[in-house]
């Protein structure tokens, strides 16, 4: 699959805003992290930032952007439309909890109650994301058990990296924020290695003999299908070098885990501003390598409609 960079960024960025928007609707909620103005305006600044910006993005890969909202209409059958109601019906409890939980300064009552729901939506949101790919049978790769808790994983992994670091940067870090986002961090690891293996070892049923039903020997085309590159090769025909896939699995191995799991290490046992120094680079590594894995998630991904082209 051709991954353009708008789709990239939006699943990177929207699954560590979710992330951390349901963390903080939790936590805040229930009183685990006391109200503070300035740390509140800035997490809830943060994580709605992220969400805002990954879905603006992904209308930048739709070839009529201005037409983005009839997506919404299609919400009985289309897992995309799903995605696009529960982003913005999550914008309704979260708008609420800002204003109880920053503005108020309140962590009980209907501010927990809405912290809670605007969890929820983070983590409804988050599954229709993972569905809308998880859904797609032509795609082997995505069509797998994998997939859809990936989603979730990483969202948890990265918004809990976010929130120590926000925890660090006001001087409030907490050791369950910390060991948190160090569990998340491994398990993420361990998931994306799990996946990996599993996609290597994936033998795709589909050939061109099955397509055509003519199984008694060789399929082969006779000549190109078209003339001119068309959309399904642009989307569908992008292929990545072996050699390449697996440079960039090790970049992405060192930026989305292993550094971060060093620094948040690190972090663990110094002092303050060392472990605030830490967990913000921890966090930006994070970021980074998962802007390659998802690069990875679509590069590596084949449609077997490209067998038509083979």
């Amino acid at each position: 699959m051709h991954p353009s960079f708008s789709v990239v960024f939006f699943t990177t960025a929207t699954g560590a805003g979710y992330g951390l928007l349901a963390l903080l609707g939790v936590l805040g909620g229930l009183g685990f992290i006391q109200p503070d103005f300035w740390l509140g305006l800035f997490g809830m600044a943060l994580a709605l930032g992220l969400i805002i910006a990954g879905l603006l993005s992904s209308t930048g890969h739709l070839g009529r952007p201005e037409r983005a909202w009839r997506a919404f209409s299609q919400w009985r059958s289309s897992w995309l439309s799903r995605e696009g109601v529960a982003s913005v019906a999550t914008f309704i409890p979260a708008g609420l909890f800002g204003i109880g939980w920053v503005l108020m300064g309140k962590s009980d009552g209907w501010v927990a109650v809405t912290g809670l729901l605007a969890a929820a939506g983070a983590v409804a949101t988050v599954c229709t994301t993972g569905m809308i790919y998880a859904s797609l049978k032509p795609i082997a790769q995505w069509h797998s058990r994998y997939t859809l808790p990936a989603y979730l994983i990483f969202a948890g992994m990265t918004g809990s990296v976010l929130l120590n670091t926000l925890l660090q940067g006001f001087a409030v870090g907490s050791a369950a924020v910390l060991t948190g986002a160090l569990l998340a961090t491994l398990a993420g690891w361990a998931w994306k290695l799990a996946t990996w293996r599993y996609n290597d070892r994936l033998e795709i049923p589909t050939t061109a003999n099955t397509a055509t039903g003519l199984a008694g020997g060789t399929v082969r085309s006779i000549e190109w299908p078209h003339t001119e590159e068309n959309y399904l090769l642009k989307e569908m025909g992008f292929r990545i070098a072996r050699k390449h896939s697996a440079k960039l699995r090790r970049i992405t191995q060192v930026l989305a885990f292993a550094a971060p799991v060093i620094l948040l290490a690190i972090a663990f046992v110094s002092p303050w501003p060392v472990a605030a120094t830490a967990s913000v680079l921890a966090a930006i590594a994070q970021l980074i390598g998962m802007l390659v894995e998802r690069w990875l998630f679509f590069a590596e991904a084949k449609h077997t409609v490209t067998l038509y082209y083979e």
